[in-house]
This record gives C-alpha cells, sequence and structure tokens, in this order.
C-alpha cells in the first residue's frame, strides 16, 4: 500500500490529501471502532482529522461533542507526537435547533467563538488547533440542497470583523494555528479576505471546505475563481455523496440498513435535503457513474474519490468511513488514474445530469 500523498495548506503545514472525518464518531461508531479506523488512516499516511463541536451527526444533546473527544483520546492513548498530526475542527454557527450548544447557538459572536474554543482544546486534549473553521456562515445562505438566494431571509448577524478579531486574538493566544471557513460561498470568502487585508492585525483565511463530488460540481463555477487567484486551499467534502456514489443505495433493497441514509431516515434533514434518493435524477446520474466505472473497471469508490483529488485546486478531501473495509477502499482511490476517456465519459454524464445534489 503506497503512503498517502501530501500537500502543504502553509509552509508548516503538511496535509495528507485525504483527510479522515470523524463525524460518525460516537454515533455510529464506538470509542474502540474509531480507534482502529484512526490507526489504519495513520499508519497508511494520512495525518490530517476533521471534527466539529457540533459531531457526530446527527446531532444530539446526548452526544455532542464525543467526536472531538475520541479524537483527542486517541492521539493521547497512542503516544502520537502532537506535530505529527493536523487537527481541524469548526465552530457551530448560529442555529435555533441546537439549544444545548451556547443555547441555539446564537450567533458567532465574540463570546461564542471564543468558548467554542476553549470546549474543543478540552475535548480533544491539546493546546492548539491546527485549523480551525467557521462550520457555516452568521447570515442566511442557501445551503444543504436549497439552490436560490432569497433576500428576505436575511436577521441580523455579527459582522466579519467582530469574528476575525475574535479568531486573531485565538491565534495570537496559541490556541489555533490557521483559520478556515466552510459551506461558504465566494461573496462570502472574498469578503473575508478583504476585511483580514484592510486590517492586518486579522488573520487571513487559508481554507474553504465546501461539499464536491460528481454530484454536486458547484464549486467549479464560481468558488473555484476565487481560490484560485487568492491562493485558498479548497477542502472538498462529502466526495462520495454520503456514500450514493459507491452504488450501494441502487440495490433492490435500497442499501444496507446500517447505511448512514437509511439508518438515520428523516433524522438527518441537512444530508436528506440534498442526497435525496427520492429523486429520480440522483438515481439516474447514480446509476451513470457507477457504469462509467464498471466500463473501466474501476471500483466506484475509487473513481468518486480520484475524480475529487483529480481537481487541481483541491487540497484534500475529507470523507467519512465507518468500517475498515470503506477505509481501505477510499485508501487505495489515491493510487487511481483518471484517464482523458474517463474524463470525457465523467462530463457527458454531468452534462445530462447537472449537479443533482447542489
Amino acid at each position: 500500500m503506497a503512503a498517502v500523498p501530501q500537500f502543504n495548506l502553509a509552509p508548516d503545514l503538511p496535509v495528507s490529501r485525504l483527510c479522515l472525518g470523524t463525524m460518525t464518531f460516537g454515533q455510529q461508531n464506538t470509542l474502540s471502532q474509531s480507534f482502529r479506523l484512526l490507526d489504519y488512516a495513520f499508519h497508511a499516511g494520512i495525518n490530517f482529522f476533521d471534527s466539529a463541536e457540533m459531531y457526530p451527526v446527527p446531532q444530539s444533546a446526548q452526544t455532542q461533542g464525543r467526536s472531538e473527544e475520541y479524537l483527542g483520546s486517541w492521539i493521547k492513548d497512542r503516544n502520537i507526537p502532537r506535530d505529527r498530526v493536523v487537527v481541524a475542527t469548526k465552530v457551530s454557527g448560529p442555529s435555533g435547533q441546537m439549544h444545548w450548544i451556547r443555547g441555539g447557538p446564537t450567533s458567532l459572536d465574540d463570546s461564542n467563538i471564543t468558548h467554542a474554543i476553549d470546549d474543543s482544546l478540552l475535548r480533544l486534549q491539546t493546546d492548539y488547533i491546527d485549523l480551525y473553521q467557521i462550520h457555516w456562515p452568521d447570515r442566511y445562505v442557501p445551503m444543504f440542497g436549497e439552490t436560490e438566494y432569497d433576500p428576505t431571509r436575511q436577521f441580523d448577524s455579527v459582522g466579519i470583523e467582530e469574528q476575525l478579531d475574535s479568531l486573531g486574538r485565538a491565534v495570537d493566544a496559541g490556541k489555533i494555528r490557521y483559520v478556515g471557513l466552510s459551506n461558504e460561498t465566494p461573496y462570502g470568502l472574498m469578503k473575508f479576505l478583504h476585511v483580514a487585508k484592510r486590517t492586518c492585525e486579522f488573520p487571513r483565511i487559508v481554507t474553504v471546505q465546501n461539499s464536491y463530488n460528481l454530484l454536486c460540481r458547484n464549486f467549479e463555477s464560481g468558488l473555484a475563481e476565487c481560490c484560485h487567484h487568492e491562493r485558498i486551499s479548497f477542502l472538498a467534502y462529502s466526495p462520495l455523496a454520503m456514500g450514493i456514489l459507491s452504488g450501494k443505495y441502487l440495490s433492490p433493497d435500497k442499501g444496507p440498513t446500517n447505511a448512514r441514509l437509511n439508518l438515520f431516515k428523516g433524522r438527518y434533514s441537512e444530508g436528506e435535503s440534498r442526497y435525496n434518493l427520492s429523486k429520480t435524477i440522483i438515481k439516474e446520474a447514480t446509476k451513470a457513474y457507477v457504469a462509467i466505472a464498471e466500463k473501466y473497471d474501476i471500483n466506484p469508490v475509487s473513481l468518486a474519490i480520484a475524480f475529487v483529488l483529480k481537481h487541481p485546486l483541491v487540497a484534500s478531501t475529507i470523507f467519512g468511513a465507518t468500517k475498515l473495509k470503506q477505509l481501505q477502499e477510499v485508501i487505495k482511490a489515491v493510487d487511481v488514474e483518471l484517464s482523458p476517456e474517463i474524463i470525457s465519459d465523467i462530463d457527458n454524464v454531468h452534462s445530462k445530469f447537472t449537479n443533482p445534489c447542489p
């Protein structure tokens, strides 16, 4: 097994091009199962691990924070030198649904960001976080399957200046090293960059983490240009579209009962709104991509992962795994080369079924 290659997010921040997401840890995966996945990933060359204060998902008051706790416990239990791993986590944006996280959370003001960082540090059992990300914006933004901007839905939000000021003080205090965004728009990314450039005391955004896969290529339409010209590293999450691109949901029985979209049916609104398997276009597009994999004798998982990694602006792709076999399949994908013929076939399907999972 070849080692997973790396990419430099910053001169002193090399990360593996595969990043193990931890949002199943503490819900679908027990502590021992999580340790097994982390062990295998680390020994395969993966040094990049992504979490969030709200994880695991689906979110609940009973499990909130376990994913960070499991990751921190693994680093401590295995006595891994802190500089051998890159730890990324996120602060939750405004939400009226998670009352157990600072009452909502209500906003991304200084108090919320500061408390979120300190709590994550405790759960992770570490002195610093390598990459700290805003999970979603403190303003109305169409997300998770929404495609049209509705100006009437805007709400009073915390200014970007206050958000960056709070993050900057955390950087100065040594609590975080670098700052990133997630589920962000071209407008939002450029606004953060503009404010940081105008006020030199504020940290500069170095990454943006958004969904990118064969069923969702919106990144290519506007955000890619921003990342290219502003030298922002793109972190692609959901490369398998919550497992849909593996083809497992195409079987007559609609996939294993313990597969995420079956196990949590009706409980995971963010995922189900984007990856709605009742939509014919999603099924037809998935069938077409699986057919391409079969045509070229490639595992559908390898096809999906290799497609994401092929994009020149993708620094690393963040994937989840609940079983060792799934993890192994993803790791194998780093050795897969997609020929011009395969890319042509992919683009033909994309032109027919354009971004069914925005």
